[in-house]
């Protein structure tokens, strides 16, 4: 299991975390939004999106429970998924790819905002990640008979 607080049950209600934002093409461009109109990160490392009229909608509240108690935001957790992912057999399931670009979207923040080795330590997470997804897109893109890639 990639991320299991996923599975979690959520202290504030009785239901099973594991959410998932893409489950359409608009979902899709949703994501996008809320990653293009700025995310604040507070000191508590809480993630929420900065825009008003975005964070009102309800896929922002599935956007927060998956920025907030389902991916990793400490170094161990992230080097331990990114571990997890290499040596993981075939594709990632949709949760998890989105999943793990969230945790690479975050480890670029904390890279971003460290200095010295602890910048260094961040950096070479993101990277990690990275090549994990970069290796699932073009493992991904091997599984298409040549005849349904579309361009």
């Amino acid at each position: 299991m990639l991320f299991p607080s996923a599975h979690r049950v959520k202290r504030s209600s009785a239901a099973l975390l594991n959410p998932v934002l893409q489950k359409s093409l608009e979902d899709v461009d949703l994501l996008f939004e809320f990653l293009l109109g700025e995310l604040d990160i507070n000191e508590e490392l809480k993630i929420s999106v900065k825009d008003q009229e975005l964070a009102s909608l309800r896929k922002a509240a599935a956007f927060d429970t998956l920025c907030n108690d389902v991916i990793p935001k400490g170094i161990t957790d992230i080097r331990r998924l990114n571990a997890r992912l290499l040596g993981l057999p075939g594709m990632l399931r949709k949760e998890d790819f989105e999943r793990t670009v969230l945790t690479m979207v975050y480890t670029a923040y904390r890279a971003a905002q460290s200095q010295g080795h602890q910048k260094d330590v961040w950096a070479e997470s993101f990277v990690d990640l990275y090549k994990a997804l970069k290796h699932d897109l073009m493992f991904s893109s091997s599984q298409t008979p040549s005849s349904q890639v579309t361009l």
